[in-house]
């Protein structure tokens, strides 16, 4: 594989933040980057016509402290996937990742994302177009299955014929997409997790790097699939409970630990908040993202209610985060006050 290292963790897929979209935008990306420094990071999925026919700057735009950080392309023509991997090397990402997992309609209207893994040579094509293309690592996002059907020989022959193009990292949701009667988010609970089809295709696939994605909600488990697996992806639980990712670094990277607590998380964001605004961009835009940072801390329900108070819209971040501070604070001493 051709790698090119924008950082000296580049080519390591042992932990990641999937990508999500309306929420793995740059500003979470910089919320996640103050918690953990080795995960990597990757952007929401964007499509190749948004790429080629729309504003570039404002689809991969991003700062220095985000890598390692991989684009998501969503699309199946293999001249735009090859002319959005080029871009993607010149703005200097550390990866390509290809959607082959996405099971919505509107996706399926445009002929990519999990409909994609009915079309292995397709895929297979495109790959080959995007490394011909550029340097950078070229990987694919992809379910277990299609619909309802459990048939193993399905994903691995998929997983061969793409492999046979010279992709060498498959990120796997270990459920299968339904392509019809499922919302995209009934597809991220209804069809069962089956981690064992995963643990399948490294043995029949050694010489592959096999991350994991789907239903991992904490360290521990991470620690279970690394024991089999090359990488674990999480996704919503890593939105949601930022904090998970806190130990990260040091359990799972072996990096030297490092000063860390909630309060200077917020504190760094302030500061991003504060530049944001003075470029034109809603302080909003940042602090939507960073609402489950005390979840779990007693307060953390006023905390957020204070951020997420439309009212204080025209405030400065530094205002607002004193009142959420003074709210949280004060809640907290409530509920250590009160009876058991």
């Amino acid at each position: 594989m051709k790698v090119v290292l924008n950082s000296p963790h580049a080519a390591s897929w042992k932990l990641s933040v999937a990508p999500m979209m309306d929420w793995t935008d740059r500003h979470c990306r910089v919320f996640h980057r103050q918690i953990t420094r080795r995960t990597r990071l990757y952007t929401e999925m964007v499509t190749t016509g948004a790429l080629l026919h729309g504003d570039v700057a404002r689809h991969l735009e991003h700062g220095e402290q985000e890598h390692p950080l991989a684009l998501q392309l969503g699309g199946s023509e293999s001249d735009d996937l090859a002319r959005c991997a080029k871009l993607a090397e010149a703005w200097a990402y550390d990866e390509v990742n290809l959607n082959c997992g996405c099971p919505s309609e509107r996706v399926q209207r445009g002929a990519f994302g999990a409909c994609l893994m009915n079309e292995p040579q397709l895929v297979a094509d495109g790959v080959k177009a995007m490394r011909d293309a550029t340097s950078l690592p070229v990987t694919v996002k992809h379910r277990i299955g299609i619909d309802q059907c459990e048939d193993y020989a399905f994903v691995r022959d998929f997983v061969g014929t793409v492999a046979e193009a010279g992709c060498e990292v498959f990120i796997v949701h270990a459920r299968n997409a339904w392509l019809k009667g499922l919302s995209p988010k009934e597809n991220r609970e209804i069809p069962p997790l089956r981690y064992e089809t995963v643990h399948k295709l490294k043995g029949d696939f050694p010489q592959l790097q096999i991350v994991v994605n789907g239903g991992i909600k904490d360290s521990d488990q991470i620690a279970i699939q690394l024991d089999a697996l090359d990488g674990v992806m999480v996704g919503r639980e890593a939105y949601h409970q930022p904090w998970l990712m806190a130990d990260w670094d040091q359990r799972f990277f072996s990096a030297p630990p490092r000063p860390l607590d909630r309060s200077m998380v917020e504190a760094a964001m302030l500061d991003y908040m504060a530049a944001q605004q003075a470029a034109g961009v809603p302080w909003s835009h940042v602090s939507r993202h960073m609402l489950g940072l005390w979840n779990g801390m007693p307060g953390a329900r006023r905390w957020r209610q204070v951020w997420s108070d439309h009212r204080l819209k025209g405030e400065s971040p530094y205002r607002v985060a004193e009142l959420a501070t003074q709210a949280r604070q004060q809640s907290a001493r409530l509920a250590e006050s009160s009876p058991a």
